[in-house]
């Protein structure tokens, strides 16, 4: 059996972040360049919703659980290369592109190729990492998202320089030679080789679903996460505009700002979560529910201020604290959600997680925002995109709600899941830096 160095673990994850920081940034460059290509284009705010979330998750979600599947039951590694490098190609295509429809239709290819990306690469970390260090090592893999959101929401500064297409073309570029990179350096590790043997076999995909129905832990921290990317990430698509639009300023100031936001404050607040996890769970397993749920909580409170406030200044102070707070679920969701299913689920269980998540942050929010924003239009003009986002920003309270419940029935789901050791204290001297 292959057994890998410290070294070798630490490789495998920023490698595999590094990917999920161009998945983020190849989601987040169109969102950014919404007002020229809505101006070269002439379109209405609908039709942006269905280009930067709709088409992207047309696909991604039609694909996403069959890919999820197949992760299970195929070369990982193999995937993941395909994957990025099959979106990244296409994702510099779109610069090429001349029509509103040639656009849709290369977002909706992008979202194929995503789809085979975050599966495989969480349930590759699980793999790597043991139980005990597994929300330590995607929270790690979380800062992917504060850096490709960085990457992203810069493309704003290509745009300006050399127009919107260029932006694409810079970004998807780099994903080939990481591909190539990824499947020389990196090798498939046995699924569940560090966790405690599961009775549960190969299951298909009805047999994760009928035992997610019957975990409450695992329902209330699936449906607590399509919330909460919803509520931060669905927000997130639309702040580029209403800075443009609302306070008047230029693309390339607005998502300069935003970059420095996510890349700068999010890593900052991803770091910190990592280092604080490591603390907390070493008392109770509980406490990533709980920081999940203030979380989502406290956060509602900037996210709404910030479209109500006249000043610029204080509402870019604002999303200083909103932009950096949203990043702080991502490791430890995606650790509760893997620790509360057995191995052999893993891949399946966050192919699940993905559609529920794009379903909220790609489809319904963009969508009814942009929607919104056009019924509005006629009666408030450019402050339209304000009023449609301000029901967007109190759905924080809802998730955080599902979170607290999760806490509740959180003993059982990790027992039901194969660790039987429940929420017992971690031994003196044992490694435990994760959420079981």
């Amino acid at each position: 059996m292959y057994i890998e160095t410290e070294s070798k673990r630490w490789f495998v994850l920023l490698l595999l972040t590094a990917v999920y920081a161009l998945n983020i940034a190849d989601r987040f460059v169109i969102s950014t360049l919404i007002e020229p290509i809505k101006a070269e284009l002439h379109i209405s705010d609908s039709a942006v919703g269905l280009l930067t979330g709709g088409a992207l998750a047309i696909f991604y979600v039609l694909a996403g659980l069959p890919l999820s599947v197949l992760a299970d039951r195929v070369n990982r590694r193999n995937l993941v290369a395909i994957s990025l490098g099959t979106w990244s190609l296409i994702t510099a295509l779109c610069g090429i592109t001349r029509t509103f429809w040639q656009l849709m239709a290369a977002r909706v290819l992008v979202g194929i190729g995503e789809a085979g990306g975050t599966p495989p690469s969480q349930s590759l970390i699980s793999d790597y990492f043991p139980w005990r260090r597994r929300a330590f090592a995607l929270s790690v893999y979380a800062v992917g998202a504060s850096i490709g959101s960085m990457l992203g929401t810069s493309a704003g500064y290509l745009s300006d320089l050399w127009g919107w297409r260029s932006a694409f073309i810079v970004l998807g570029l780099p994903g080939l030679f990481l591909a190539a990179v990824l499947y020389a350096t990196v090798k498939e590790p046995a699924r569940g080789r560090l966790d405690m043997p599961s009775t549960v076999g190969r299951p298909g995909f009805g047999q994760m679903l009928k035992f997610a129905w019957h975990q409450p832990a695992l329902l209330h921290a699936l449906l607590g996460g399509a919330l909460y990317s919803t509520w931060a990430f669905g927000s997130l698509w639309w702040s580029p505009s209403f800075l443009v639009r609302s306070h008047q300023m230029s693309l390339g100031d607005a998502g300069g700002a935003l970059s420095l936001m996510h890349g700068i404050g999010g890593s900052a607040v991803l770091i910190g979560t990592t280092l604080l996890m490591r603390e907390l769970i070493r008392r109770d397993a509980r406490a990533v529910t709980w920081f999940l749920m203030l979380c989502c909580a406290l956060g509602t409170i900037p996210a709404a201020m910030a479209l109500v406030v006249p000043s610029r200044t204080t509402a870019l102070w604002l999303y200083w604290i909103f932009v950096p707070l949203s990043y702080a679920p991502i490791g430890p969701c995606f650790a509760l959600v893997q620790n509360l299913v057995p191995a052999m689920m893993r891949s399946k269980i966050v192919g699940l997680f993905l559609l529920m998540t794009t379903l909220g942050n790609l489809v319904i929010a963009p969508q009814l925002v942009g929607i919104a924003s056009d019924l509005l239009a006629p009666r408030y003009g450019g402050d339209s995109l304000r009023i449609a986002l301000l029901p967007l920003a109190l759905v924080g309270l809802w998730a955080a709600f599902h979170f607290w419940m999760c806490s509740g029935s959180l003993k059982g789901g990790l027992i039901a899941a194969g660790n039987s050791r429940g929420l017992e204290t971690p031994p003196s001297g044992d490694d435990g830096h994760c959420v079981r």
